[in-house]
């Protein structure tokens, strides 16, 4: 028997593909659908089998598999950056976003093929239909790609499995199939371009910046892999592995990292780091702004850890204290978007990477902050941490700075966007920090009508869509360079399938919502 959630999941995810394509429809329209269909039935196949414990890997067992909703990030996002640039006139990147496209495509069927190969019994209707659209992409690919973006695609693809082999192995049930398609899709991607700009420095494209989040991403990952390795023989948790853990981080951070980011920059990466946090008055201000609000989150925590060690030692944190710090999210990033995008570039990616570091420390236990980072975070652990790592604050992470980070800036005229894509930048305050957090915290509070199947409520929804059109409102008060054009229909119709994608889903909402709209904004 099908679930009904599940199914309105799909629905939302087939209006959302229908509406992209019914702006932008071209032969890479053919190849989402053909995709999002065979996706829709593989799911469910997935589905039986994360229920019967037959998947080859350990995945987060709170939720559906997610294949469909996954399957289209990447494809989508190809096609909008693909269209945009097109209309700008940037052909180095319409041809990256119709890579991006391609490799998304050609990794999400992969993934389905998968699926399908260890379901028992084979499902033959869905093997043809995953045949069929294997087809259209591949026959598509070939008469669109040149010989070396084929080459590209292949590479991200046996990065991607690779690393899925790797990785879903080492952290059992921090993922569901879709989860780890964008997560593992997303670093694999990653490191092909870091790879590819790295061979070709000379001809390299790109800022400073840019390449700055490729090398701090890969290298923090990097980083876990080498101490995953390294502490399945020894005892994490002793001082001297902790001492060891640190001046190889030191080592490999100094050694390998920096004269990484240096090769690529053409500059010493600790002086252009400090030259360009300080370069402008506004930007000390900011920055001084953020340490406060940082400081504030901490102190939220050791509070609410207070609370817990006064009162009971089961306490755990509400969902309305765990959306203060979605608030705080939003006090960050709004002044960042509106006086500097470049310096919250820089600093998410900072954040980025402090936040991984810290993860390590905790789930190592790396001393003497290991042990207490696992008390203070335990407080906020909900069902979606089931497994040994804590990630949902770094899909907020994520989620808030994804926008920031994808759209190349290149293709956006004068540095400004019109119509709905200027608010692309502001797709994850508008999604996550503004939507999501008014809907859980008014539907937990006075929500009654439940949308069937689910916890969420009606009230909650039509919130989290009020909400974001207010936001949208004050943005366009507070920041000069967004001109919408009367768009306003667009915005709504976005919106309003994204918050009703935020009731029905089971994914980490963090990261598919912001994706979602950023992809709605664009086309």
């Amino acid at each position: 028997m099908l679930n009904k959630p599940v199914l309105v999941e799909s629905l939302i995810v087939f209006s959302i593909v229908l509406c992209v394509h019914a702006v932008v429809w071209d032969r890479y329209s053919w190849c989402a659908v053909a995709l999002a269909i065979q996706a829709f039935y593989v799911q469910f196949k997935w589905d039986r089998l994360l229920q019967q414990g037959g998947a080859v890997f350990q995945f987060r067992t709170t939720a559906n598999s997610g294949l469909l909703p996954a399957s289209m990030v990447i494809p989508l996002l190809g096609i909008a950056m693909k269209e945009r640039c097109k209309a700008a006139g940037i052909v180095y990147f319409e041809r990256f976003g119709i890579v991006v496209a391609s490799t998304g495509m050609l990794v999400a069927l992969f993934l389905s093929v998968i699926a399908v190969g260890i379901t028992k019994p084979v499902p033959t209707n869905t093997c043809i239909l995953s045949g069929v659209a294997g087809s259209i992409i591949i026959y598509t690919m070939k008469h669109s790609l040149t010989v070396s973006e084929v080459i590209e695609v292949l590479e991200v693809l046996l990065i991607f499995v690779y690393l899925s082999m790797i990785l879903l192995y080492l952290l059992p049930r921090c993922f569901t199939p879709g989860e780890a398609l964008l997560v593992l899709g997303g670093i694999s991607f990653v490191l092909n371009q870091l790879i590819k700009r790295s061979l070709n420095v000379i001809e390299g494209r790109g800022e400073p910046i840019d390449f700055f989040l490729l090398v701090a991403v890969i290298g923090v990952v990097i980083l876990g892999l080498f101490f995953t390795v390294l502490f399945i023989f020894m005892d994490s948790g002793t001082w001297i592995s902790s001492m060891f853990f640190h001046m190889m981080t030191a080592v490999l951070g100094l050694g390998v990292i920096m004269p990484w980011l240096y090769r690529l920059i053409r500059r010493n990466p600790l002086f252009w780091l400090l030259q360009f946090l300080f370069q402008t008055q506004t930007r000390v201000y900011l920055l001084i702004y953020w340490t406060l609000l940082a400081a504030s989150a901490c102190g939220i925590v050791f509070y609410q850890n207070a609370k817990r060690s006064s009162e009971s030692k089961k306490h755990q944190a509400s969902t309305i204290t765990r959306k203060y710090f979605h608030f705080i999210v939003v006090a960050t990033y709004v002044p960042g978007l509106i006086y500097d995008r470049q310096l919250l570039h820089v600093a998410a990616v900072l954040c980025l990477a402090v936040f991984i570091f810290l993860e390590y420390i905790r789930y190592f236990r790396i001393k003497p902050f290991g042990q207490t980072l696992r008390y203070l975070l335990s407080l906020f652990l909900d069902e979606r941490d089931s497994g040994p790592l804590i990630l949902t604050h770094i899909y907020l992470l994520l989620g808030m700075s994804l926008p920031v980070w994808l759209f190349p800036r290149s293709c956006a005229p004068k540095g400004a966007l019109s119509g709905a894509g200027a608010l692309v930048p502001y797709a994850g305050v508008l999604a996550v920090g503004v939507g999501d957090t008014m809907a859980s915290v008014f539907g937990s509070t006075m929500g009654e009508i439940k949308w069937p199947g689910t916890k969420k409520t009606f009230e909650g929804t039509m919130t989290a869509i009020f909400a974001q059109i207010i936001a949208v409102a004050l943005i366009l008060i507070f920041d000069s360079s967004v001109n919408l054009n009367s768009s306003y229909a667009w915005i709504l119709v976005s919106v309003s399938l994204v918050s009703l994608l935020e009731a029905y889903t089971t994914q980490i909402d963090n990261l598919l919502l912001p994706l979602y709209l950023q992809i709605m904004f664009m086309v």
